[in-house]
């Protein structure tokens, strides 16, 4: 018995987009990273992006569960002394919807340079217009 070990050149890409819109963050966010690495294809190799592109409108109109739109902050560090910035999920919704998403996404992909290929297949949009017309893409549907 033989192993199967996909090729990135042998890996057909294919589109999908995601409509955001009264979807559920993690949950959604861990169904676009299997995605995105390709665990939804049989041909699912750990060491080979395999994965497709995925297209997500209406990033606004996400929600969260609980009081997570009060309380919920994200941190970055400048690195310097006292160089600890937070931030409201309120107040980055109200600027960059699309980060909140992105930001959800690339916690669940692996810590590497593939994750970091991998995240780049991502196209996250607050509205729910996109520029990726002409790739054809085909409805995700989420949450069976």
């Amino acid at each position: 018995m033989k192993t199967f070990m996909a090729k990135a050149q042998e890996n057909d890409k294919k589109w999908y987009v995601v409509d955001a819109k009264d979807q559920t963050l993690g949950r959604m966010a861990s169904e676009i990273a299997k995605v995105l690495m390709g665990k939804n294809k049989p041909e699912y190799t750990p060491s080979v992006d395999t994965g497709d592109y995925v297209i997500v409108v209406n990033a606004d109109k996400v929600k969260v569960t609980g009081k997570k739109e009060m309380q919920k902050t994200y941190v970055r560090h400048s690195g310097y002394i006292g160089g600890r910035k937070e931030i409201l999920y309120k107040d980055v919704m109200a600027k960059h919807p699309d980060r909140i998403i992105t930001h959800a996404v690339k916690g669940m992909l692996p810590k590497n340079k593939l994750g970091r290929q991998m995240l780049k297949k991502l196209k996250v949009y607050a509205g729910s217009e996109h520029q990726h017309q002409a790739q054809n893409p085909t409805v995700l549907v989420l949450g069976k």
